[in-house]
C-alpha cells in the first residue's frame, strides 16, 4: 500500500525540515515555505494531511487550510503554530474547520499521532466514493437544542430556523442532557461562562458519545486557551462571540444542520470528528449515566 501524503507548509525552513524527518518515515512527504504552491501541490494530486503554520508572510494558515477544504474536503487539516493568538484560534474552527490545533514547540509524539489519525481517516475517505447531497427535509426536519440561562437566546434561534425544526430549550447541562439522551439533536447550542466547567466538560464528551451531534459553542469569554480544548477534544464545529450577531448564529445554524443531515446520509463522515481524550471531566455520577443513554441511542440508531 502506498504512503499516505503528507503536505508540510511553514515558511521556515529549518521547521519544515525538522517536522520532514519526523514523518519521512511512514509518508510521502511534500514540504514548501509558499502557500499558493501548496494549493497547487493540493490541486494536482491527492493530499491525505496538510499541517501548516498560522502566520505566513502571503497567506495565513487559516485562510490556506479554508482553500484547501473548498478545493479537497477529503483532506484532514492540522494548524500548527507558536501563536495561538485569539482570533486565529475562532478563525480555525469558523474558516478552516480544522481536524487538530497544535502549538510550538510541538510534542512529538502528539503530532505523530494527530497526523496519523488524520491519515487513517483521510485514507478511507479518498477510497470511498462520493455520495450525493442529502434530501433538503433531512435538514428542516431537525431538532436543535440551546442550551442558555438567557431566553433571548432560544427567541432568536426560533426565529432563524424554519417551523418544522424542533427547538429544544434548557437552562442546566443536566436538564439539556436529559433532553438529548430522549432524542437525537442534530445541533446544540450551548453558551460558555465563567465557571461553567460542567458545559465544557459536556460538550467533550458529548462528541464521544454521539459523533453525529454539531455543537456551537458561543460566550462573552475571549479565552484562547479554553477553545482550543474545544477542537481538540471536542471537536466544536463553530465558535460565536457573545452578543450573538444575527447573520452569523443564522450562517452557523445552517452550516450545522447542513453537515448533521451529510452525517446522517453518510455516516463514515463522523470519523472526521474523532476527538482526543480529553483531560479528566468531573461530573456528578447521574450525568454521567446520560452520556452512556446518548451513546446507547446513537449505537442504536447506528445499527437500525
Amino acid at each position: 500500500m502506498s504512503k499516505p501524503c503528507l503536505l508540510l507548509v511553514d515558511d521556515e525552513e529549518r521547521i519544515l525540515r525538522s517536522l520532514a524527518m519526523l514523518f519521512r518515515a511512514h509518508y510521502d512527504v511534500v514540504a514548501t515555505t509558499d502557500g499558493v504552491e501548496a494549493l497547487k501541490v493540493v490541486r494536482s494530486r491527492p493530499v491525505h494531511v496538510v499541517v501548516s503554520d498560522q502566520r505566513m508572510p502571503a497567506i495565513t494558515g487559516v485562510d490556506l487550510l479554508r482553500q484547501i477544504r473548498d478545493h479537497s474536503p477529503r483532506t484532514m487539516r492540522i494548524l500548527l503554530t507558536g501563536y495561538a493568538d485569539l482570533a486565529a484560534v475562532e478563525a480555525s474552527v469558523n474558516d478552516g474547520e480544522i481536524f487538530r490545533f497544535l502549538e510550538k514547540p510541538w510534542d512529538a509524539l502528539k503530532l505523530q499521532d494527530a497526523v496519523a489519525q488524520a491519515a487513517d481517516i483521510a485514507h478511507a475517505e479518498f477510497a470511498e466514493p462520493i455520495r450525493v447531497a442529502p434530501p433538503p427535509e433531512a435538514i428542516v426536519a431537525a431538532r436543535v437544542l440551546v442550551l442558555d440561562e438567557d431566553p433571548s437566546t432560544a427567541m432568536l434561534v426560533r426565529g432563524l430556523l424554519p417551523p418544522s425544526c424542533a427547538i429544544t430549550i434548557a437552562t442546566t447541562v443536566e436538564a439539556a442532557l436529559a433532553r438529548l439522551g430522549e432524542a437525537e439533536h442534530a445541533v446544540i447550542l450551548a453558551e460558555l461562562k465563567h465557571g461553567s466547567d460542567d458545559v465544557i466538560g459536556a460538550l467533550k464528551l458529548l462528541k464521544q458519545a454521539n459523533p453525529h451531534t454539531l455543537a456551537i459553542a458561543c460566550s462573552s469569554l475571549r479565552d484562547g486557551r479554553l477553545l482550543i480544548d474545544l477542537i481538540n477534544q471536542g471537536q466544536v464545529f463553530r465558535f460565536l462571540p457573545k452578543p450573538l450577531g444575527r447573520e452569523l448564529l443564522r450562517r452557523a445554524l445552517t452550516a450545522a444542520l447542513d453537515r448533521h443531515a451529510q452525517l446522517a446520509h453518510d455516516p463514515q463522515r463522523a470519523r472526521r470528528h474523532a476527538v482526543e481524550a480529553p483531560r479528566e471531566v468531573s461530573l456528578p455520577s447521574r450525568v454521567m449515566d446520560y452520556f452512556r443513554r446518548i451513546r446507547e441511542n446513537a449505537r442504536q440508531k447506528a445499527a437500525s
